[in-house]
């Protein structure tokens, strides 16, 4: 009787290596490469309307308040955002308008909110790295916000905004002016993350992937330090990460690459639930 084929029984490394190569990437771990740039304005706007989607089951919506903005890859100087008065609920990728530096609307029917057009024109002017912009008034971002401090190294996910996150803290009211929306974008700087006193949380990214994950990381990071300062009150505080740690946390959740990779899952699971947002 012949001996089994061992091959069969007991796969070769490299062939082990592939399987699991394919089973770890069955999500994009990188950006797609595409070969029009019809193609690439669907995808930022697929993902923009889902980013919508996804923050309203997060709770990130309120009234008529909040933006999220995505550069035109054709024409850089626009940007898509969701149109004023339309509940993230109800956003898709065929209502969303598109909207130049002057605060006018180029592509669609419906109007823009103009404190969208005034902060987020302002940084996209500024920072031509940054695809796309987040702002809403999220209940923790702005409960955060009314301390007027940066959040600490107190969890490895809040480690993701170590030394990349500012506040601004010349709160003027609602953003109407352009001088305003200036401000902003010359606080930001070049990280990621901003927290306008008594406003909320900004965050932007290279990719609307990015810029998406980095608000929902930074609104549950502002959960936490809340809930950890008070159960710790009697104690002085919660712990913190340490400085060295902390950078090398940072340099690794904190990755452009990371913020894009954890927002695959959501995405996936948002088309499936709600795949009208594609209409």
């Amino acid at each position: 009787m012949n001996a089994p084929d061992k091959s069969i029984l007991r796969p070769d490394a490299k062939a082990l290596s592939l399987e699991r190569s394919k089973a770890i990437n069955v999500l994009p771990m990188k950006p797609p490469v595409f070969s029009t740039i019809r193609e690439e304005r669907l995808h930022r706007k697929q993902r923009l309307a889902a980013t919508f989607r996804l923050f309203s089951k997060f709770g990130f919506d309120n009234g008529v308040a909040g933006h999220v903005t995505a550069r035109d890859p054709q024409y850089p100087e626009t940007f898509w955002v969701n149109p004023f008065g339309v509940h993230y609920s109800q956003v898709k990728v065929s209502n969303l308008i598109r909207v130049d530096h002057h605060g006018d609307v180029v592509e669609g029917d419906l109007d823009v909110n103009r404190a969208a057009f005034v902060i987020h024109a302002r940084v996209h002017q500024a920072r031509p790295d940054v695809i796309a912009a987040a702002h809403t008034h999220s209940t923790w971002g702005l409960i955060w916000s009314a301390l007027g401090r940066k959040l600490d190294p107190i969890t490895i996910d809040s480690c993701a905004f170590y030394k990349d996150h500012v506040v601004y803290e010349d709160f003027g009211g609602v953003v109407l002016e352009l001088d305003e929306g200036q401000r902003i974008a010359e606080a930001l700087g070049p990280h990621k993350a901003a927290i306008l006193q008594n406003h909320g949380l900004m965050t932007v990214g290279g990719t609307v992937d990015e810029c998406a994950w980095w608000y929902i990381a930074m609104d549950r990071a502002c959960q936490v330090q809340t809930h950890a300062e008070a159960a710790s009150a009697r104690t002085g505080g919660p712990r913190l990460v340490g400085p060295e740690i902390a950078e090398h946390t940072a340099g690794l959740a904190g990755a452009p690459e990371a913020g894009y990779f954890q927002f695959q899952p959501l995405y996936a699971r948002i088309v499936a639930e709600q795949p009208d947002l594609l209409d």
